[in-house]
């Protein structure tokens, strides 16, 4: 299959072609330039490989939880391009991209979400793919879900930006702890090429992001 995949989630840009079982992917480190270039990121991967957006079997896009403007770009850019070639689109969560990235059995996935607080998910991997132990949701650190027993591969920028809260809310049941690993379009695109094959596409129309949390700023009372 050939899969374009985007990511707009955190300040990372990353877009990846998944094309002959491989991902040819571009990632840059944008703040929040996402609308200035991924489009052009999109078109040079294209060119690169002689493709056009019709001779593709999909797109998928990093659905949330993330940056709300992020995962806005992110589906809004993928809605234009399938729309118009009339190809089939899926999101896919960014936790569980974090957790394909972090390549071990069992993992943890927090996403700084700002404000104090993390978006949450832990993931287990089995022969039929990725079983989700806790659906993604938003909390505080220190009260991050509690973990099934055995240990467990902590991953993502909650645990760069909260580290001695989230060590101690799992003490003794993290092997190891990456903070910088991120959603990538890499992870993405081989997260969607089977469900692509099962014909779990959607209309373009359809796609929209998950963003967990409903507001994205404190008022000054809650400050």
């Amino acid at each position: 299959m050939k899969i374009l995949a985007l990511d707009t989630s955190t300040e990372y840009c990353s877009v990846a072609l998944w094309c002959e079982g491989e991902a040819d992917l571009r990632e840059l480190h944008v703040g929040q330039r996402h609308s200035e270039l991924v489009l052009g990121m999109v078109d040079e991967l294209l060119v690169r490989h002689r493709l056009g957006v019709k001779m593709l079997d999909g797109i998928a896009f990093g659905e949330g939880p993330g940056s709300f403007t992020g995962l806005r770009i992110a589906c809004g850019v993928t809605q234009g391009l399938a729309f118009a070639a009339g190809i089939p689109v899926m999101g896919v969560s960014t936790l569980l991209a974090m957790a394909e990235a972090a390549q071990a059995q069992r993992v943890v996935c927090c996403l700084d979400a700002r404000m104090h607080e993390i978006y949450h998910a832990s993931y287990e991997r089995t022969a039929d793919g990725w079983k989700t132990v806790q659906a993604p949701g938003l909390c505080l650190p220190a009260a991050a879900p509690p973990l099934p027993g055995g240990t467990w591969f902590g991953c993502g920028s909650g645990f760069a930006a909260y580290r001695e809260a989230l060590l101690r809310r799992y003490e003794g049941q993290l092997s190891a702890v990456d903070g910088g690993i991120h959603p990538r379009a890499q992870e993405i695109a081989r997260l969607a090429v089977p469900r692509f094959e099962r014909g779990e596409g959607i209309d373009a129309l359809d796609a929209a992001p998950f963003y967990i949390r409903d507001k994205v700023a404190l008022k000054m009372h809650e400050r």
